[in-house]
């Protein structure tokens, strides 16, 4: 079909060997003879001994490779990473010194082993529980109820008594008395009470102070009636400093919920300085998580040194907030605590022998202060003719604001005072008289009355 010209391809060499395989070859290809002849064989330089090292090398290149790609694997897995690791050894260190780096503790060992769940530290409390336990009590009583009875068109209000529980903690002892805080509305309207100590020992307790705004009270229990062996066991509670507290601390809240004896709940700071209004006084309070329920009223917060940084109220918040607790900062207080324990002591009388003063009174509220220029104090609004009121000049208008050496600041003040003392009795009454464009101190002494007198 083509013609053999022999200077048609002078340079033409054939891309293919006698076995097929692609090679390129020096020998230039006859035009008459389509097959070209075999190529010449060229000897590698080098030898066995050139393969020997080539094939070394390849070894250890292989070899470093491989190397390099299982230590890149090592580190880019998850259960090996350094990165997790340094990270997992840091929250670990944090978890068993968290509380130590929060200048919460000084030695970490007071509050357990710490451990780590997922994200979440949980610490042993049972130490501090421990140590704290007999410094809290529970508190029982029978309080007076007031009960609407209707008769036809007539309302008739009846008393009665109901059980009722809170919590104290053990604050100190004089000569003759073991003392207790708690909160006033755990005392307040009792017509008895009882306290349970650490190993179920029991005794009758009295009234020593109170002071209704800031719901603070002090119980006193005779030393004659508490025996020796349970003497031993209780002890005064350490008051902490709740100015020092930081928002998410821990906190372990301690008394005798729902009156079925004392347990522990656990949370965290959740706000050190709380704006609350209860009761037409407003205070800054501590908030927390930790289950505060009916029963825990009286008892301790404490820090995770197991220091009292706070006194529980189930009162504040009401039973329709969740995950919210209320509590009293101890560094505020301290301070009425310590004049509460000055008081002397009032033992209630019968009811045969209660003195009775022949008033209507209305505590003085914080808003009628701001709107009237009132002090604080009892305001009179009726006085009953033939009484000790009626006969020592007490009149409509006046402000009582001591009675007996005592400060009255509310009408629950001055009636709880008024049970302590039998008919007969001579105390002095401090009032304030005049209006409110000029009020003038003055001293009255009343003669107590009984009931059947008026």
């Amino acid at each position: 079909m083509y013609e053999n010209d022999s200077n048609q391809y002078p340079n033409y060499y054939s891309p293919y060997s006698e076995d097929g395989n692609t090679s390129h070859t020096d020998a230039p290809v006859d035009p008459g003879n389509p097959i070209p002849p075999e190529p010449k064989k060229h000897k590698k330089k080098g030898g066995f001994f050139g393969k020997f090292v080539k094939m070394a090398l390849s070894g250890v290149v292989f070899g470093l490779c491989a190397g390099s790609i299982m230590v890149i694997m090592l580190h880019l897995a998850p259960s090996e990473s350094k990165e997790e690791k340094s990270e997992a050894i840091s929250v670990t260190e944090n978890a068993n010194h968290v509380i130590a780096n929060q200048d919460i503790v000084e030695d970490a060992e007071s509050v357990g082993t710490a451990n780590i769940s997922g994200n979440t530290v949980v610490s042993d409390v049972s130490k501090v529980v421990e140590n704290t336990m007999p410094s809290v009590v529970s508190i029982t009583g029978m309080y007076k109820v007031e009960e609407n009875n209707y008769f036809g068109f007539r309302n008739f209000i009846t008393e009665s008594e109901s059980p009722g529980s809170g919590s104290g903690i053990i604050v100190g002892q004089n000569d003759t008395e073991l003392l207790i805080a708690t909160n006033n509305h755990v005392v307040e309207d009792a017509t008895s009470l009882s306290v349970q100590f650490i190993d179920d020992t029991t005794a009758d307790a009295v009234v020593k102070g109170t002071n209704a705004d800031v719901d603070l009270a002090v119980i006193a229990i005779s030393l004659e009636n508490i025996p020796e062996e349970t003497k031993s066991v209780i002890r005064v509670a350490s008051l902490g400093d709740s100015d020092q507290l930081k928002v998410g601390e821990p906190a372990i809240a301690i008394g005798n919920a729902l009156g079925y004896g004392q347990s522990v709940t656990t949370g965290v700071i959740s706000a050190a300085n709380r704006e609350y209004t209860i009761e037409e006084n407003t205070a800054c309070l501590i908030q927390t998580d930790a289950a505060i329920n009916p029963g825990n009223s009286g008892g301790a917060l404490l820090n995770a040194r197991g220091e009292v940084i706070g006194i529980n109220s189930s009162k504040i918040g009401g039973s329709l907030i969740e995950g919210m607790g209320y509590a009293i900062p101890i560094s505020t207080a301290k301070p009425i605590i310590a004049e509460l324990m000055t008081k002397t002591t009032r033992i209630k009388v019968d009811e045969a022998q209660k003195a009775y003063l022949g008033i209507v009174g209305l505590s003085v509220t914080n808003e009628v202060q701001e709107a009237y220029g009132l002090p604080e104090g009892v305001y009179v609004t009726q006085v009953f003719a033939g009484t000790g009121a009626a006969n020592a000049g007490l009149v409509k208008g006046d402000i009582i604001v001591e009675f007996d050496g005592e400060k009255v600041r509310t009408m629950e003040e001055l009636t709880f005072l008024l049970e302590c003392y039998e008919k007969g009795s001579t105390v002095e009454i401090k009032i304030m008289q005049g209006s409110p464009s000029g009020y003038q101190e003055k001293f009255i002494t009343v003669t107590l009355g009984g009931r059947v007198d008026s």
